[in-house]
């Protein structure tokens, strides 16, 4: 019984091939999103800030290698340089972009060109807290001044007075921020974009995929034909894996195949046994009643019904023994192979055949030596199937032809032809079948079937051209390789060079 098929749905998410496939793409761009962005902002950043440190830094070397006091200063109005980006009376809300202020050595601000200290030159002075050792440092420092970030360094003058000098970094901050804004903007779109592609392409790459799934589906609930189609394009694996899957439903359906026929052949065959069978047994079992009803009173009846148990015993007989000799066959027996001599196995038969229809005009040509590497017995018993076929379904008039060809690929090829009344092109299809016997004749059907299972056992083949009122002639194909056999004892070697055929047709 077969059981129901559930066809296998489309899951979706992230665990579908196509899910899995996109997520880690999305993943490892985002992955690279984010390390490109973090690279390019830290460089961004770093060289915004060296900048403001390499200004930093040349205005602070300016003015410690002055050698100048900070009255000097005051009387020659040395910072007047400084005028354009640093106003003395800021004292605004909002942040200057650059800021100085002047502290003693306790680090206390003190006024300069007779300003007093500003409040955010106080700010100033507290951020940095010890002036001295920012001096000493030979590079800027960050600090907070009223919430906005700075780069500050210092530098001593002669007086032992500290002048502190702070670029404010809050515009490289904001910069940096909005750069990294964009970044992550332009990110989720990519990453979008890419989720949206590699859905497409991974969907457009899967669909042999599911033409396999559907085609396993199909095939399941029974439709043993359906192949996985081809695609115009698509990768090599699945393209192999393709090829590959239709060779294996192939294979698949012809085993199947080969079972339905193996089993409808064998249901067939214990039908035509037993039919077979019962015949003779039906006959026996028929003339022993009336034996014991004591209904054949006379000698003769006593004798004729005897001698027709005989005739339907042996007739059972002969078909057990072609009934064991398929069955061994199906086995596939171990063949006693030697070299033989097919030339002369035709001969021998041709002559059985002349002392058993003396009136039948045989024809041989078979002259010289073939030798085949075969089992004696097996191909005695299909030349004389062939030609007890000749004998049962032919007018004891019709010509037959027997002859042995070596052809150019080493097989051997046997035929035995007669001019006899010919099959029709179903009884020719069907020669081979078991206890198939053509119209109904005589026999009991299996020798043509035997004939066929030696000569597969030994490697050949067999063929049938036939028409009606053209004959029969049947083909038998086997391989010929004498040269690779050693000499049996009791055989004759084959020689390098057939000889001379002697005159082609010889005419009993």
């Amino acid at each position: 019984m077969r059981l129901p098929v559930r066809k296998p749905g489309r899951r979706r998410g992230v665990h579908s091939l196509r899910g899995a496939l996109t997520l880690a793409n999305v993943v490892l761009l985002a992955l690279g999103i984010v390390a490109a962005t973090a690279v390019s902002v830290m460089g961004m950043r770093y060289y915004l800030l060296d900048q403001i440190d390499t200004e930093l830094t040349r205005t602070r070397d300016s003015l410690g290698g002055s050698e100048l006091t900070l009255r000097q200063i005051d009387s020659l109005s040395v910072l007047s340089f400084f005028h354009d980006r640093v106003d003395p009376d800021w004292n605004r809300e909002e942040d200057p972009d650059s800021l100085f202020a002047a502290v003693d050595a306790r680090g206390e601000p003190v006024g300069v060109l007779g300003f007093e200290p500003t409040g955010a030159q106080r700010d100033l002075a507290d951020a940095v807290g010890d002036a001295r050792a920012l001096a000493q440092d030979p590079e800027p420092h960050d600090v907070t001044v009223r919430g906005a970030a700075y780069r500050v360094t210092a530098t001593r003058l002669a007086d032992g007075t500290y002048v502190l000098i702070a670029g404010s970094t809050e515009a490289v901050h904001d910069g940096v921020a909005k750069a990294v804004r964009f970044d992550l903007a332009i990110g989720t779109l990519l990453l979008l974009l890419l989720a949206c592609l590699t859905m497409f392409s991974v969907r457009r790459r899967m669909r042999p995929l599911e033409d396999m799934v559907e085609t396993s589906s199909a095939i399941a609930e029974g439709d043993l034909t359906r192949r996985v189609p081809s695609r115009r394009e698509t990768i090599l694996e699945v393209e192999q894996l393709r090829l590959a899957l239709n060779s294996m439903l192939q294979q698949v359906e012809s085993a199947y195949r080969t079972r339905e026929r193996s089993a409808a052949q064998l249901r067939r065959f214990v039908a035509d046994a037993s039919h077979e069978l019962r015949t003779p047994l039906a006959a026996i079992r028929g003339y022993l009643q009336l034996y014991d009803r004591g209904m054949l009173r006379e000698p003769t009846e006593r004798r004729r019904a005897w001698d027709r148990m005989l005739a339907e015993s042996d007739r059972m007989g002969r078909l057990v023994d072609e009934l064991l000799v398929l069955a061994r066959l199906d086995q596939r027996p171990e063949l006693r192979l030697r070299n033989v001599d097919v030339c002369r196995l035709v001969r021998d038969a041709a002559e059985d055949l002349r002392v058993q229809q003396p009136e039948r005009t045989v024809t041989v040509d078979a002259a010289g030596a073939v030798l085949v590497r075969a089992d004696e017995a097996g191909l005695r018993q299909v030349l004389g199937n062939l030609l007890g076929n000749v004998r049962t379904h032919t007018p004891a008039d019709a010509a037959v032809r027997l002859g042995v060809v070596r052809a150019d690929d080493g097989r051997v090829r046997l035929s035995v032809a007669d001019d006899g009344p010919g099959l029709t092109a179903e009884d020719a299809a069907r020669v081979f079948d078991r206890f198939f016997r053509a119209g109904g004749g005589a026999g009991s059907g299996l020798g043509m079937a035997i004939v066929q299972g030696v000569v597969r056992a030994h490697g050949g083949g067999v063929s049938v051209r036939t028409a009606p009122g053209e004959g029969l002639e049947v083909t038998v194909t086997l391989p010929a390789r004498p040269e690779a056999c050693p000499p049996d004892d009791g055989t004759t070697t084959a020689p390098k060079r057939a000889p001379e055929p002697a005159p082609s047709n010889r005419t009993a």
